[in-house]
């Protein structure tokens, strides 16, 4: 059946707003004001590389100086060796700063000052190098963020040679790679301490662009605010200065000119700047969709190639490249525009001044030599020119990348709510007063739980799928927070305690099987990296491992395949709870323990978590009454509320709906 025209409409707006699989970062755009904000954030993160910067920013001072005098010695060859001219021959005035050069060459023959001219030139050449060229590594630039992030992570450089620009070079690039690697931390450690409600929205392709593409741009933005804009305003005042003392009276026409050259560049690129940004900010979603869509299918391989979906998924890989693509040339052409109006506008003033210059010469009030000096005094114009004029176009693609940075790390996870005091034991009991949650979709997951789980005892948590049970256990790591209520650990709120310090205490083996592709020992110190070799050897015991381990040719030191797929779904749930054993911590939470054990595994670890909990919590989901049994206390939960609350025997006499569910587990059974 067709769909009618409004229908259609509808799904392009709804297929539009998840186009590139964004999911928790959806509003996107980035207003003049944000970008402000988003550059001043990024200036301040300097003060994470002050030394660093102080001595990149006096090494680059430094080359200021030799800049200036290169036109100058320039046009005392043309006018006074090679024309053989005597000084003051026009009314251009050298610049005081050319005094200590003139008392040396005035009054001299010309292979006289030639000589001279030359050992300064030397002098200069061994000292900081050639003007042109300057001192730099990077990969081959390309339009992908790849190059451009490895670029910028790496970035460094300095506009002189020798020893002075390679010791430039080396700080720069120290600088660079520091700051770098903090802001890379920094985003990847709260991308990893995102709560469970964003974690199951965001995209691990996504994660993966942001922390290795995005972050890089945010050091670059704050060198690139820094930097370049002082030394350009400075190479501009300085040589504003120049043409006003040295040609002011002689062509005060060139003063106007060079003075207009910055807003005319400017205003010729700023209408574009927010076309430029949404193009950028869609351009990295489009890159990080590309992203997610080769890591969800290599992550799932085994399912795309059982259901023979490769075709789907080529295609499905093939259609968002193509759309990042697509997005990159949007972008270049949006630059191109901007670029030819910049150019234009110092073209026509480039024009100009050769006009004005040549027509100086022939009425004699310049010399020749002067070309040297008005060309190397335009360029000290017209780059910081067309670097005012071009940087808030240039900045757009960065602030969109640090944009993405930023989102995640002022994301409000749930160590936000965490406070200072350390938890060093559990040594009571676990506490749940008229606790509530809600899913961020409005479903409401518990209700007005009252609760008290103690030290000591082996607590199961039953009830049927989406009874709210492990919601239930995510709130004791604080894996999740509550909507209503509170979680005590004895007696005190756990929004007082440090997280890290929480989930020290507290270890939550998961009902998926999460297994590092290393191996089995490295796994095991995972969890516990003070571990002995005999804390490692008794949890793998306890788990049932052993058997498996044994058989292996490098024991406990043979590497695991992708996620521990060498191993079969059993093996790697046993080994994911001896995992969470080693860590000897005073709370473990196993989520559906034996449900890939045969029965005399499962009972092996039952013996075993009853006897681990005689000095700790152990909380158990479970569906499977053979486990469920042996708990000293059942917490029975339906539709996120207790229901019932005793041990088995106890549960069982009463006509209670945990009876009712076991009743009916039975029957299936059977």
């Amino acid at each position: 059946m067709s769909e009618s025209p409004d229908e259609t409409s509808l799904w392009r707006e709804i297929l539009g707003r998840n186009e590139f699989d964004d999911r928790i970062d959806t509003q996107s755009d980035i207003t003049n004001l944000d970008a402000f904000r988003l550059l001043g954030r990024c200036v301040m993160l300097i003060t994470e590389v002050r030394g660093l910067f102080a001595a990149k920013f006096l090494l680059q001072l430094g080359l200021v100086f030799p800049v200036l005098l290169l036109p100058w010695m320039a046009k005392i060859v043309v006018d006074n060796v090679i024309l053989a001219q005597p000084f003051g021959t026009t009314e251009v005035l050298y610049p005081p700063f050319m005094n200590p050069i003139l008392a040396l060459v005035q009054g001299r023959e010309p292979m006289d000052i030639m000589l001279i001219l030359t050992t300064i030139y030397f002098v200069m050449l061994v000292t900081i190098g050639s003007r042109f060229g300057g001192t730099g590594a990077s990969l081959l630039d390309g339009r992908d963020a790849a190059t451009q992030s490895e670029n910028a992570t790496s970035q460094g450089g300095s506009e002189g040679g020798s020893f002075w620009g390679v010791l430039e070079f080396m700080v720069n690039v120290r600088m660079t790679q520091t700051l770098a690697n903090r802001i890379r931390s920094r985003l990847f450690d709260r991308l990893s301490r995102l709560p469970m409600t964003a974690l199951d929205d965001q995209r691990i392709g996504d994660s993966v662009y942001r922390v290795l593409y995005d972050a890089p741009s945010a050091p670059r933005l704050a060198f690139d605010l820094t930097f370049a804009p002082f030394f350009a305003a400075l190479s501009a005042l300085l040589n504003l200065y120049i043409l006003q003392y040295s040609y002011g009276d002689v062509a005060p026409e060139l003063i106007w000119i060079a003075w207009a050259t910055v807003p005319v560049a400017f205003l010729t690129t700023f209408p574009f700047s927010g076309a430029l940004r949404r193009t950028n900010q869609n351009k990295r979603a489009a890159g990080s969709a590309t992203t997610n869509v080769m890591e969800e299918s290599m992550s799932n391989v085994a399912a795309v190639q059982s259901l023979g979906a490769s075709k789907q998924e080529r295609k499905r890989f093939a259609e968002r490249s193509e759309t990042a693509f697509q997005r990159e040339r949007y972008a270049i052409g949006v630059i191109i525009a901007t670029s030819l109006l910049n150019a234009a506008a110092l073209g026509v003033a480039g024009i100009y001044v050769t006009i004005l210059f040549t027509d100086q010469i022939i009425a004699g009030s310049m010399s020749p030599g002067d070309f040297a000096v008005i060309m190397g005094v335009f360029y000290g114009i017209s780059w910081p020119a067309a670097y005012f004029g071009a940087i808030w176009i240039k900045l757009q693609e960065a602030v969109a990348a640090v944009r993405r940075v930023f989102f995640f790390v002022d994301y409000d996870v749930s160590e936000d709510c965490g406070g200072e005091r350390r938890l060093t034991d559990v040594s009571s009991a676990i506490r749940f007063d008229r606790v509530g949650f809600n899913y961020p979709d409005g479903h409401t997951a518990l209700r007005d739980i009252s609760l008290s789980l103690e030290v000591g005892q082996l607590v199961a948590f039953v009830g049927p799928t989406g009874a709210g049970k492990t919601t239930l256990a995510y709130m004791v790591p604080a894996l999740l927070r509550p909507s209503s209520g509170s979680v005590e650990i004895d007696g005190v709120n756990l929004r007082e305690f440090d997280i890290d310090s929480v989930r020290q205490q507290i270890t939550y083996v998961f009902q998926e099987h999460i297994l590092l592709s290393e191996t089995i020992r490295e796994n095991l110190l995972l969890a516990n990296p003070d571990a002995t070799e005999s804390e490692m050897m008794s949890a793998l015991r306890t788990a049932g491992c052993m058997d498996f381990v044994t058989s292996l040719a490098e024991g406990i030191d043979t590497v695991l395949g992708r996620g521990g797929d060498t191993l079969s779904v059993g093996q790697q749930q046993r080994l994911c709870i001896a995992r969470g054993l080693v860590r000897d911590s005073s709370v473990l939470i196993l989520d559906e323990p034996t449900a890939a054990l045969d029965p005399q595994t499962e009972n092996q670890l039952v013996a075993s978590l009853q006897a681990a909990a005689a000095n700790r919590l152990v909380i158990v989901i479970a569906h499977r009454l053979s486990t469920i049994r042996h708990a000293d206390r059942i917490v029975f939960l339906e539709d996120g509320m207790v229901r019932d609350l005793g041990d088995h025997e106890t549960l069982m006499a009463s006509d209670g709906p945990y009876r009712e569910f076991v009743e009916l587990q039975t029957g299936e059974d059977q």
